[in-house]
């Protein structure tokens, strides 16, 4: 047999019990939790372009097409579709021991050290779940926009928000985003071994103010639409 089959397979199979772990699957929800949060983060300095008008948004959605000869966005959006995968994968896995490793529910719980925020983590995620689905039919493929135009960003994203129940659901989405990110961002830190006594104040302004920063800004996009300071 050659030598580079045992290595292979020492290697897979030390991986397979790192992902059986909840050691493991922390990671991975840690590791694509990063690269969700980059995103978001991103795709939300990006949507700022709406505030500078219809010209200066679509040649930035044409420069992000453009990219790679055309191949940098859908190099992007498989990626994203691999940590969305993997986050949930993960979550679902941690859920499921959790509830497993104690099948009887406490008669009465008493929340010391959580918050609202880490308790409603799975709430929120599957909200943020059905709103990417729903998001993508919107802004970008046009399924769930009547008025949708290919091509035009922006009065795609004018026309899209000025549909009250659209722009309600995109601030409930974005209220759970940033809740999910409060406690995401602090919870990913103290996985990479960021925790500690002398970081900690800065690990929580850091969680607080990102997730009041993304949610913040992405709920003022609809207001602006239907308060008409975006038209």
């Amino acid at each position: 047999m050659p030598a580079s089959q045992p290595n292979a397979l020492t290697a897979g199979n030390r991986a397979a019990p790192f992902l059986d772990s909840s050691v493991g699957r922390k990671v991975v929800m840690a590791a694509t939790g990063t690269i969700l949060f980059g995103f978001v983060t991103v795709h939300m300095l990006g949507n700022l372009q709406a505030y500078l008008g219809a010209q200066v948004m679509n040649h930035y959605a044409e420069f992000l097409r453009g990219l790679l000869h055309g191949g940098g966005i859908w190099i992007s959006r498989a990626v994203l579709l691999a940590a969305v995968g993997l986050h949930g994968w993960a979550a679902l896995s941690l859920t499921l021991a959790n509830q497993a490793a104690r099948p009887v529910s406490y008669r009465a719980q008493t929340y010391q050290a959580s918050t609202w925020a880490s308790r409603s983590m799975r709430w929120t995620g599957v909200t943020l779940g059905v709103f990417i689905v729903y998001h993508l039919l919107h802004l970008t493929t046009g399924q769930a926009h009547p008025h949708f135009i290919p091509g035009d960003v922006y009065r795609n994203f004018v026309t899209g928000f000025q549909v009250p129940a659209a722009s309600v659901f995109y601030i409930v989405a974005q209220l759970c985003l940033g809740f999910h990110l409060w406690h995401g961002v602090w919870s990913l830190t103290q996985t990479f071994g960021l925790a500690h006594p002398r970081y900690d104040p800065l690990r929580r302004f850091f969680a607080y103010g990102i997730a009041v920063l993304v949610a913040g800004v992405n709920i003022s996009f609809p207001i602006a639409v239907l308060t008409g300071i975006i038209h």
